[in-house]
């Protein structure tokens, strides 16, 4: 009888040390999860139309924190007119850029320049109708290049964007992120 009860013992301290084990890995899990997300990842959900039809409303993404970026990048960055909100937008102008606008065409330091992901979009405004309004940065804000440690970002639905058009230029320390993954819908994955 004294064997039974040591050997309830015994399973009841070893059961004890397994959920422990098990609750001091899941508290491991959950901080490296949340260091991860803090400081190198970002999750984040897409909201609106204006980064359609490369996101929908809806989309799941996630971004890389603290790394370089290029013209064409997808960027999430917190919004310069709506503390607290987050935008999604893609990089037009790098520092010291010149932007133009003439007739649905980039030029970017006098030059044309290519953008495969409007096609879509420009397909529905075929009547004529601009998809990107005519402008230049000295039109707009009163200089021939975007300031040094500063981009120029716009949605790639160009007539519904709230975008630096109009609120200017974003500077660095308020992009959080480069996008570099799509994961839902599941049936859109896809890298960036």
């Amino acid at each position: 009888m004294g064997k039974n009860i040591s050997n309830k013992a015994a399973e009841n301290e070893s059961f004890g040390k397994w959920l422990l084990q098990v609750f001091v890995m899941a508290a491991i899990l959950l901080g490296i999860y949340y260091l991860i997300f803090s400081f190198v990842l970002s999750n984040e959900t897409v909201s609106g139309p204006s980064m359609q039809p490369t996101f929908e409303n809806g989309d799941r993404i996630i971004a890389v924190r603290h790394t370089s970026l290029k013209r064409g990048d997808i960027v999430i960055l917190n919004a310069p007119d709506e503390p607290g909100a987050l935008y999604i937008k893609r990089i037009v102008g790098m520092p010291g850029d010149s932007i133009t606008y003439k007739n649905d065409q980039l030029y970017l330091n006098g030059k044309k320049y290519s953008e495969p992901y409007l096609t879509e979009g420009k397909k529905l405004y075929a009547n004529g109708q601009l998809y990107t309004e005519n402008f230049s940065l000295k039109s707009k804000f009163g200089v021939n290049k975007v300031p040094s440690g500063e981009y120029f970002v716009m949605g790639d639905h160009r007539n519904v964007s709230k975008d630096s058009r109009y609120f200017g230029f974003v500077k660095r320390k308020a992009i959080v992120g480069k996008v570099i993954f799509r994961y839902w819908p599941l049936t859109k994955w896809s890298t960036f």
